[in-house]
């Protein structure tokens, strides 16, 4: 239950910049931990888009500000993986049953905008450090938020299996950037 609770309190928090998720949330029966707002296609994507591309620019940034190794390891990871991720969604996509559907845009929203902004004023070294690891960890678990909750009620049943497949990796992320926090 109070997975749920946090899972629907951040996923609020994440969305909350994107009008197209003016929608009523799902009705709770009594006793059903499990009901969530629902989102929408085009809601998912966007949200989706600017995650992983904050998630490869931050990454980028850090490759050149953080200092501590262990970290520069992590924002190599989370290259290589988001920009995989971006490949799959892309593919995705591409091969839907009825056909192609181009993928928009890669485009920050105002939020990812300004913390990337945010990070990039902090100086190099440890002060980048930790407000690069919090940032991942705040990031993370948006993204599991918003992927369970789009996994388990999505309107597009390929982009429900992309959501599916690709969790197991956000939240292996978001416990190596809590490892990190924990070793400052």
């Amino acid at each position: 239950m109070k997975r749920t609770i946090l899972n629907a309190a951040l996923l609020a928090a994440a969305l909350a910049v994107t009008p197209a998720f003016a929608q009523t949330a799902t009705p709770a029966a009594p006793g059903d931990a499990t009901a969530t707002m629902p989102i929408d296609k085009a809601t998912f994507l966007q949200m989706t888009l600017s995650s992983n591309e904050w998630e490869i620019q931050s990454s980028d940034l850090a490759k050149t500000k953080a200092s501590r190794e262990d970290i520069l390891q992590f924002a190599d990871m989370i290259i290589k993986d988001h920009t995989a991720a971006a490949a799959k969604l892309k593919q995705t996509l591409e091969t839907k049953e009825g056909g192609p559907e181009a993928l928009p845009p890669a485009a920050l929203t105002p939020k990812h905008a300004g913390m990337l902004q945010q990070l990039g004023a902090v100086a190099n070294g440890a002060e980048f450090d930790k407000l690069y690891i919090d940032m991942q960890v705040q990031a993370h678990q948006e993204a599991i938020a918003l992927f369970q909750t789009y996994a388990s009620s999505g309107d597009d049943k390929a982009l429900v299996g992309f959501a599916s497949e690709t969790l197991p990796t956000l939240e292996t992320h978001l416990a190596h950037a809590k490892k990190l926090m924990g070793s400052n």
